[in-house]
């Protein structure tokens, strides 16, 4: 059997046993769009992702029209707040944490979401290999496409390192997400 293969029954075997909240179809059914933030445990880099960019919508007045979410490869962590040291650095920089939950990313995502944005390279091959329609796999991107002044082009895990390390990945998503919100604005035009 083909990792393509192995990957879509571990998918189906993961939805039916972790069904994913289905909080994006109710809490954004009005977005304009729609953006989920996807790394490997869904508990350092994308649910930072998903409070920075947030943050930057409610401070300009258009959390209304972009619905943002987060959600990880792996089921390692389902249900749990992201780590402690992703909550703390977020905070430092006013970014609040606390009422994300982690969950696993699901083949409905695909669907749902207008940018699927992976935090490097492995994340988005496995988001590349969940999805079989050609239309859905071109909402998948590196985060880091929106960063256009900083070499970088994945974010780095942190999970194992040391506080700096979340620091510097708090860098990156905040550059990132300040380009990725100037890209929608332009192409939905508000």
């Amino acid at each position: 059997m083909t990792v393509a293969r192995w990957l879509k029954v571990l998918q189906w075997f993961e939805d039916y046993a972790y069904p994913s909240p289905d909080k994006h179809s109710q809490l954004g059914e009005n977005a304009m769009v729609k953006v989920l933030f996807v790394c490997m445990g869904n508990v350092c880099r994308s649910p930072m992702a998903e409070g920075v960019l947030r943050r930057m919508l409610q401070d300009r007045g258009l959390a209304d029209k972009v619905y943002v979410d987060s959600a990880g490869t792996h089921s390692y962590h389902i249900g749990s707040a992201p780590d402690e040291r992703s909550q703390a650095t977020a905070s430092r920089r006013g970014v609040d944490l606390s009422m994300i939950r982690v969950r696993r990313v699901v083949t409905e995502d695909l669907a749902v979401f207008d940018y699927v944005l992976a935090m490097d390279r492995e994340n988005y091959d496995y988001l590349h290999a969940l999805s079989t329609h050609p239309e859905r796999r071109d909402k998948v991107r590196l985060l880091l496409d929106f960063a256009s002044d900083w070499p970088e082009q994945e974010v780095p895990d942190p999970y194992y390192g040391g506080l700096n390390g979340f620091e510097r990945v708090m860098d990156l998503l905040e550059a990132a997400a300040e380009g990725l919100l100037l890209h929608i604005r332009e192409r939905y035009r508000f």
